[in-house]
């Protein structure tokens, strides 16, 4: 059973395992409000009690369809911690001023949107607002007045970044009232850069728990095609009688979850049987040699 981790040390509890929507309406064009109530219901009998959205996720559509599956099932809601991100603007009907792609964490964007995001969401909080991307021409005290507001009038219950680097973070964290609970970021055996550009090792040291997106590589550990993944899946064919024959998304995972500092993993699948195997990373502790083989299969050569 996936267990209930604190954030950080003032942030929420949330489950290890996050189900994240950002392909939620991909699968099928048919998508309907049953398909999301069946998803999220099998996510709470596994354990996962955690939801992550965006804004512009589906081109802007993904929080409607969360939010319908909340209005035909009362009571859905308040069963899970709701995490959404803004600050991404790309030309769409949603976004009829964006003449191109860009970012706006100001204030009033940020307001703005997480308004908008408690209406489609039909809630009237989320447990937590990310930044979805470092805005490089707002200033941080812009961005720390929008969420400082949303947190005084309780429309956000904690705040948090996604993307940032370090030195970013930092900055931020020192303008806002409330200190900042996560930082979302790509790490997973295809990206394992932040093991060393320094963002886990922030966190560690905040004792905040970073949240990994793409854990999986975005699908490339299992492209045949990708001599990297290959790799890895032969590595983790060696070792997978020793952890109940996992299978090579739940090891995955668990190599990601192995981390010090505690990262939460988002799964991305809408695959009932995808959804079930992967949950098991939360139960696989890998032996420290495992971690390091693993490493070595994705970089392909030794340790230094």
């Amino acid at each position: 059973m996936i267990s209930q981790v604190p954030l950080s040390p003032d942030g929420p509890s949330v489950s290890q395992i996050v189900f994240g929507t950002w392909r939620l309406l991909d699968d099928d064009s048919r998508h309907t409000s049953k398909d999301t109530i069946e998803r999220l219901e099998l996510c709470l009998e596994l354990g996962i009690t955690t939801i992550d959205t965006a804004e512009i996720y589906g081109l802007y559509t993904v929080e409607s369809a969360i939010g319908a599956a909340f209005k035909e099932q009362p009571g859905l809601r308040d069963q899970f911690q709701l995490i959404s991100k803004c600050g991404i603007d790309v030309p769409s009907d949603e976004k009829k001023a964006a003449a191109l792609p860009h970012y706006n964490a100001s204030a009033s964007n940020l307001i703005h949107c997480t308004e908008k995001s408690l209406q489609l969401l039909n809630t009237d909080h989320l447990d937590l607002l990310l930044v979805h991307r470092p805005d490089w021409f707002a200033t941080a005290d812009d961005t720390a007045r929008g969420l400082n507001q949303l947190i005084s009038e309780g429309k956000i219950l904690h705040a948090g970044v996604s993307n940032y680097s370090p030195r970013q973070f930092d900055l931020l964290n020192q303008r806002v009232d409330h200190k900042l609970v996560t930082n979302q970021i790509e790490f997973s055996l295809m990206s394992p850069g932040a093991l060393d550009d320094g963002s886990l090792t922030q966190c560690e040291q905040l004792r905040i728990r970073p949240m990994a997106w793409s854990p999986l590589g975005g699908g490339r550990l299992f492209d045949k095609n990708d001599e990297a993944g290959q790799r890895i899946r032969s590595c983790m064919a060696g070792m997978r009688s020793k952890y109940n024959d996992a299978a090579d998304d739940a090891l995955a995972f668990a190599w990601v979850m192995a981390h010090p500092s505690g990262p939460l993993t988002i799964l991305g699948s809408n695959r009932p049987e995808r959804i079930r195997s992967t949950a098991q990373a939360a139960s696989i502790k890998l032996d420290r040699q495992d971690c390091y083989s693993l490493w070595q299969a994705a970089h392909g050569h030794p340790v230094p």
